[in-house]
């Protein structure tokens, strides 16, 4: 009864523990302004794979008994690489709403090559400018209290992907940007107008500024064809490291490193942890049902195009008409881990991927 009383109603964490997790956010968000929210997902990548390493390790050896079975990776990737310090919910977010403060405040440091509204750009770090970190910081613990939240009430998807989201139309909202913006094709999914090059005068944040009239996320990965076929190669690719190590956030991780190219401005390097990771759930899902292992990895290779092409049409239509960043894959792992979540409920699946439901 009293350690009930001590609970923080619906997250269900005593108070000195929910505290801790607090403090922690505010840093790890500040953090994620810092670094830049690109940069700190990068580490989100290296640190969910040193955990799934030492899990996978664990299972080879039997379980590493002086300190406690899956102790240790459980610690590595989902107290730091998914939690406070690195967890895309608390530090991405936190550099997304950064990068929208400055995009209004501080137009001045946009650097000479982004063609782009400067609040999409994710790659900047902000060091330490305090207002900005501060930004991050309150964005970081808004991020922590949805996921949690969420949890808490038992909503059947990806929480951290939908905090993601969720913070991110909200910086939209406070820091004066479109939820959506002005659409300079034909129509809301036209990509037509970056490829003539067409610009605009935007308004975007409060600071008038000419800029492209549609900008893609990635101008190297939004033709529909493409997008499929990375889908279909990385869902084969998490469905095999799935089905030779027994990790669903291997290959997600690995994808995540690989943006560390991206971010060094290595071109056309695609974004896939969304795919990788659907990819995962799909094989699991799959070997569930069937039991066959190519078979598993055509079923992995179509939840990874499913996923592809879900980010592809989130970014036509939340991202590449405003001034932000609104995270395609965070949009897509979101919507597919719903309906997967929603499908398990009514008993339609086997299981629900990795989600604890």
């Amino acid at each position: 009864m009293y350690g009930t009383l001590l609970q923080v109603p619906v997250i269900g964490m005593e108070f000195e523990a929910f505290a801790v997790l607090l403090i922690a956010a505010l840093a790890g968000g500040a953090f994620g302004a810092a670094l830049g929210a690109l940069p700190s997902f990068v580490f989100t990548g290296f640190v969910v794979f040193l955990g799934e390493g030492i899990a996978v390790l664990e299972g080879e050896l039997g379980g590493l008994d002086a300190a406690g079975a899956g102790d240790i990776a459980t610690g590595i990737t989902g107290t730091i690489g998914f939690g406070a310090v690195t967890g895309p919910h608390i530090a991405f977010a936190g550099g997304v709403a950064a990068t929208a403060y400055a995009g209004r405040k501080y137009p001045e440091m946009e650097p000479d090559d982004w063609d782009y509204h400067f609040g999409k750009n994710i790659l900047y770090a902000f060091g330490t400018k305090p207002d900005i970190l501060a930004v991050g910081a309150l964005f970081g613990v808004l991020g922590m209290l949805i996921t949690r939240v969420m949890a808490g009430i038992g909503f059947p998807t990806d929480n951290i992907a939908l905090s993601v989201v969720a913070t991110a139309f909200l910086a939209r909202l406070a820091f004066g940007y479109p939820l959506v913006g002005r659409v300079g094709g034909s129509s809301i999914l036209d990509m037509s107008p970056f490829e003539r090059e067409e610009t605009r005068v935007a308004a975007d944040g409060g600071t008038e500024t000419e800029r492209l009239a549609t900008e893609p996320w990635l101008p190297h990965q939004y033709e529909w064809s493409g997008v499929t076929a990375i889908g279909i190669v990385g869902g084969i690719l998490g469905g095999f490291i799935w089905l030779e190590t027994g990790s669903i956030f291997m290959g997600y991780a690995i994808s995540a490193m690989s943006l560390l190219f991206l971010n060094l401005g290595v071109e056309k390097i695609p974004v896939t942890h969304h795919i990788t990771l659907l990819g995962s759930t799909g094989a699991v899902i799959a070997a569930a049902a069937v039991g066959s292992d190519p078979i598993v990895l055509l079923v992995a290779g179509a939840f990874g195009a499913i996923a592809g092409l879900l980010g592809e049409l989130s970014q036509r239509v939340f991202y590449s008409h405003s001034g932000t960043h609104v995270d395609p894959p965070a949009m897509a792992i979101a919507a597919f881990m719903f309906v997967l979540g929603v499908l398990y409920l009514a008993g339609l699946l086997p299981n629900a991927g990795y989600l604890g439901l």
